[in-house]
């Protein structure tokens, strides 16, 4: 397919790609699409930041659902919580510089969490508080619970977990 490669960025996004990594790795500056590399080379950077608030969003819910519904706790919500932190801890390993955006984005995500509690619970949005009430070091924390455990929770978490 020969299409100039603006006509390719915008009929064949995986053959412009093929094309861009060829014509760098030819050194062929010359014939690169620069103003859509530079808009997918920014949008790939803006995909990470919303990969750490996605995935926080979903702890923080499943944070609150465990803290705000103590009788309907599962090993599900607590295989998600780790789940969750271990691919957060490989992000930001990844991806270093986004440890700065942290707070940021906890409190963005927050919001999202917030929304999925309500929607996967009986509990109205009124009952959580306006501001995230977890640190980050808790969020982080693969032992750290929110609220009470019960003595039937603790004995399953240290039996399947060693929490």
């Amino acid at each position: 397919m020969n299409l100039p490669p603006i006509d390719l960025y915008e009929t064949d996004f995986y053959a412009w790609t093929q094309k861009q990594v060829q014509l760098l790795r030819q050194r062929d500056l010359n014939n690169l699409d620069i103003d859509n590399l530079i808009e997918e080379i920014e949008s790939l950077g803006k995909q990470e930041k919303r990969e750490l608030i996605n995935r926080l969003g979903v702890l923080i819910g499943h944070l609150l659902k465990w803290e705000y519904q103590p009788n309907k706790r599962s090993k599900s919500w607590l295989r998600t919580i780790r789940e969750q932190r271990r691919k957060i801890t490989d992000l930001l390993q990844q991806n270093p510089s986004l440890k700065p955006y942290l707070d940021e984005a906890i409190k963005k995500a927050y919001l999202d969490g917030v929304d999925l509690a309500v929607e996967e619970t009986d509990i109205g949005i009124q009952a959580f508080p306006a501001e995230i009430s977890y640190t980050w070091e808790q969020i982080e924390n693969q032992d750290f619970l929110p609220g009470l455990i019960s003595e039937n929770d603790q004995d399953w978490l240290k039996k399947s977990y060693g929490i």
